[in-house]
């Protein structure tokens, strides 16, 4: 079945190739829903369906039980069947002349039946009914891990007030940006205003340095001697990185700026030093000479071929560790706006060590946040912190959940590690922001306990997404550092890791560049801006590196 609509099945074909697949011992998983628009989140369901099985069946609702307001559905049921169809994993599609599921699920009785995560403790009867359609045929019913982050029914509205007229016609992005823009205050002023806020503030930066080196090199090849790529550098930029951009980016807000970091006594710790000083940030370390560790990157072009970490292992005594929590606990005195802790697992920390600078810089700290990357981060040893912004893999990898609704698992680490709020990062798909509600609301028979806002990736296509969380911490922190709401500090984080993303490199913020994007999205949240690759002769590093 190659083709697409070899896929959409008779009912006499669908339960014929169904006892083919059961005779064969195959496992038929089955999805059912409207899926007027197909949007994200429903990929991620279905992908997280098709996991399950061998075999991947959709049903779809026929026009004329979808009961969603008038102009629903948007699409007939054979074009939204056509759609699912075109979707690799996707094997079988059918379109359901009944009014629900269950006379479907009774004649197919698939082995697993695949549910939104919304519906584990909905007591609502129709679900009920199609639950025990699916079990008493000895069929299971699972929960999908992916969360429908969109609202077809809302990016529905979006499409039919421009179809009408009113509005620009608009894709899921350009809906969800738009109802972000009505269900929050994401007005230029109002955002304008706490980026001049951060102006002043008093910023703490805990974390290991890297130096992220690039190196350009002329189109790859296959070598001669064997099958392997054969490439020849022609230059090479460095840039610093970890922490320490992490610093430079709060002091281009213009914030006050100490990095606590390891430094080794050498010219090459001595002139990071001194460049951190011209622009803004004292940097303060241990007695140590570990170097610096360097991540390169060979490139062609844009094109990254291969990266490689030239890292040396070390362990820090007990008095350097000492020594990292008398430099952050002078440097924020009786109070300090905030302290961000960047754990890129290197060595500086240990779950020692993160217990007591917590415990030690808790009371000072207006907002305490922190990140983490690389192998056996430390995300689960930050406890107690008012923002985290793990990516769903460390997240996940953290609670060892990889099944569960994304929504299940951030709850469960905020819940466990008493965080107050958490932006995890999606890649390209963009970020959510999870607030705990002050108190549970029951949705169709389900607990709802936390706010997520989705907030859409601001650029269409990334060159470059090196550095893209440092950024997010650095200005979603400063935003709740002075006083907005953690939608409005998320969306000012994308805003400024959309800016990091369309550049080569690691590029300290721009001030300017920011305000002038906040005004472009505020004339119209249609304007997503597209990525422009960077010459990188014309580049402005943050420092230069001799080979």
């Amino acid at each position: 079945m190659n083709r697409i609509h070899d896929k959409i099945l008779t009912r006499d074909a669908l339960l014929q190739l169904r006892a083919d697949a059961r005779q064969q011992r195959r496992t038929v998983v089955q999805c059912h829903g409207c899926f007027d628009i197909v949007h994200p989140g429903h990929i991620r369901h279905l992908r997280f369906a098709a996991r399950q099985g061998d075999i991947l069946l959709v049903t779809v609702t026929a026009d004329q039980w979808v009961g969603k307001g008038d102009g629903r559905p948007l699409f007939t049921d054979d074009l939204r069947a056509e759609n699912l169809a075109a979707l690799d994993f996707v094997d079988w599609v059918y379109v359901n002349p009944d009014p629900t599921a269950c006379d479907v699920l009774d004649a197919v009785q698939p082995d697993i039946y695949i549910k939104g995560q919304e519906y584990e403790r909905n007591r609502d009867p129709r679900f009920l009914a199609e639950r025990t359609a699916v079990e008493r045929h000895g069929g299971r019913v699972v929960f999908s891990s992916g969360d429908l982050v969109f609202s077809s029914t809302d990016l529905v509205s979006a499409l039919a007030r421009g179809i009408s007229g009113h509005e620009e016609p608009s894709d899921p992005r350009h809906a969800q940006l738009q109802h972000l823009h009505t269900t929050h205050d994401l007005s230029v002023d109002t955002l304008t205003k706490t980026m001049d806020a951060m102006a002043g503030q008093r910023i703490i930066v805990v974390g290991e340095t890297i130096i992220d080196r690039y190196i350009f090199c002329d189109r790859p090849t296959v070598a001669s001697e064997a099958s392997c790529l054969s490439i020849r550098p022609i230059e090479d930029v460095s840039y610093d990185g970890g922490a320490a951009i992490i610093a430079q980016h709060a002091a281009s807000l213009g914030a006050d700026v100490t990095l606590v970091s390891l430094i080794p006594d050498t010219d090459d710790g001595r002139a990071l030093t001194a460049r951190l000083a011209e622009r803004g940030v004292r940097a303060v370390s241990p007695n140590t000479n570990v170097p610096f560790p360097v991540k390169e990157r060979y490139l062609a072009g844009s094109e990254k071929l291969c990266k490689i970490d030239r890292i040396q292992a070390h362990t820090l005594d007990e008095a350097a560790r000492d020594t990292i929590v008398d430099h952050v606990v002078d440097a924020a005195g009786k109070e300090v706006d905030a302290v961000l802790l960047t754990d890129f697992r290197l060595g500086m920390f240990s779950r020692t060590l993160l217990d007591t600078l917590i415990a030690r810089v808790r009371p000072r700290a207006r907002v305490l946040a922190g990140d983490v990357s690389g192998q056996r981060h430390l995300l689960d040893a930050m406890s107690g912190l008012d923002l985290v912004t793990p990516s769903e893999h460390e997240l996940r990898e953290t609670m060892q959940d990889f099944e569960s609704s994304l929504n299940a698992v951030a709850w469960r680490y905020i819940q466990a590690r008493n965080v107050r709020n958490a932006i995890v990062t999606l890649g390209a798909a963009g970020a959510v922001a999870f607030t705990p509600k002050s108190s549970p609301v029951d949705v169709d028979g389900g607990v709802v306990r936390l706010d997520a806002d989705h907030v859409p990736s601001l650029l269409d296509h990334a060159v470059d997404p090196l550095g893209c969380g440092d950024v997010l911490l650095t200005v979603s922190a400063m935003a709740l550092a002075s006083g907005a709401a953690l939608v409005p500090a998320t969306y000012l984080g994308s805003i400024a890791a959309a800016f990091a993303a369309s550049q080569l490199g690691n590029i300290v913020i721009d001030r300017s560049a920011i305000k002038r994007r906040l005004k472009q999205l505020d004339a119209s949240p249609l304007a997503v801006a597209p990525a422009t690759a960077i010459d990188r002769n014309r580049q402005s590093p943050v420092v230069l590196f001799a080979s």
